[in-house]
């Protein structure tokens, strides 16, 4: 039984980190209603850059957290402004749902289009950073604890639970924020009706604009508090983003601040009772298997891909 609790625990930790990755996608999905897929090599670029610095030049751990964050939000604004930017105030997306010319009964042409530069745009990203350090493994300023803490016959990280903490602790401020102020406001307003939007005098441009450099900082900050529990960087962080961050954001609903919380918990405690019964294997099959079970099974899922998410379940 305590054996069980661990790998719940442990689960529940590493839960906590996919939801810190997947709050970007899910904001970036509430407000353009468009999938970035790009996301996760902006943050992976951002850290490459971090670990350079760190490297070549003995830059503080702060100092690297710094550049992360910050270059992250400068290359998801590139990001918008290619792929989503252009695109989004073209007249045929200024009513929100239903307005475009939709493709088989799921993607209109733009979010075709999007979803396509997106994909080009994080080949080009990933490329940049493997040029910038070609090496496989590659320091990163490493923060982990030496420690463990001992509860009741439980083993916790400290380190770990930093994490969780920042996670619950954004999330809920997020969620709050978008509930209860008129910038909240006017981000669910843009997101969900461009042109009521746009004759109550709110910058709908902007706001998008502003949404999407707020996601691509949290993929920095994401990225920065995984890569300093492991004290390095590899070319596989961009895909390890995007899959681990949009399975906990499908779980919890995609679109919903709060609900890519507990998307990422579950995802977490699953992988980790997978991987003690079946291996590492067991523990990507159960990654894949449960984002499955959300797009076919779980009516949600299929609405939120399709255009029925939004901000319509925010926090």
């Amino acid at each position: 039984m305590l054996e069980f609790l661990q790998r719940t625990l442990d689960g529940w930790l590493e839960g906590s980190a996919y939801a810190l990755v997947g709050l970007g996608l899910t904001l970036t999905f509430g407000t353009l209603r468009r999938l970035n897929l790009a996301y996760g090599a902006t943050a992976m670029l951002a850290a490459y850059v971090g670990a350079w610095l760190f490297a070549r030049h003995a830059f503080p751990a702060w100092g690297v957290a710094l550049v992360v964050v910050g270059l992250a939000a400068l290359i998801g604004l590139y990001v918008e402004r290619l792929c989503f930017g252009a695109i989004g105030s073209t007249p045929a997306n200024h009513e929100g749902r239903g307005s475009a010319q939709r493709v088989g009964g799921g993607f209109d042409g733009a979010e075709v289009v999007a979803l396509a530069s997106s994909f080009a745009l994080w080949m080009q990203l990933e490329q940049l950073a493997v040029n910038l350090l070609p090496r496989h493994l590659n320091p990163f300023p490493n923060l982990a604890a030496q420690t463990e803490w001992s509860v009741a016959g439980l083993y916790l990280r400290p380190d770990r639970l930093a994490i969780a903490a920042l996670a619950v602790v954004i999330t809920l401020a997020l969620g709050q924020w978008l509930l209860r102020t008129w910038g909240g406001l006017a981000w669910r307003a843009a997101a969900t009706q461009r042109t009521a939007a746009g004759l109550v005098g709110i910058r709908v441009g902007q706001v998008q604009a502003t949404a999407f450099l707020v996601a691509c900082a949290l993929s920095g900050v994401a990225a920065f508090a995984v890569l300093s529990l492991e004290g390095q960087v590899t070319p596989m962080l961009g895909m390890w983003m995007l899959t681990k961050g949009l399975v906990a954001a499908m779980l919890g609903g995609l679109g919903s601040v709060r609900g890519v919380l507990i998307g990422g918990w579950l995802l977490g405690i699953v992988e980790a009772h997978a991987q003690a019964a079946f291996g590492a294997v067991g523990r990507e099959f159960a990654t894949y298997a449960l984002l499955f079970l959300v797009l076919v099974v779980g009516p949600a899922g299929r609405a939120s891909l399709t255009g029925g998410g939004g901000w319509r379940h925010a926090a």
